[in-house]
């Protein structure tokens, strides 16, 4: 969390990472030591493969489009699924 705090002073948007992390933080409470240390691992795991899937998917909807619109479309795709 202190990531995200730090990305928050500066007037920044959290990165998928810094969500990612905040997210598995909150579903971690009430765990410790080795159980949160295991789930923490698994949460950020499977956290980066549902990334890759919604970049493919992205990518794959994004076939045809060049430039600027393909930037544009990518950020806005990326961030609604």
């Amino acid at each position: 969390m202190a990531f995200a705090a730090e990305g928050q002073k500066e007037g920044k948007a959290p990165t998928a990472q810094q969500k990612l992390m905040g997210t598995c933080n909150t579903e971690a409470t009430g765990k410790k030591g080795d159980e949160r240390k295991e789930f923490m691992k698994a949460c950020l795991s499977d956290g980066k493969k549902r990334q890759q899937e919604r970049m493919k998917s992205c990518n794959a909807e994004a076939t045809g489009k060049k430039g600027d619109e393909r930037k544009a479309f990518m950020s806005e795709c990326l961030r609604k699924n």
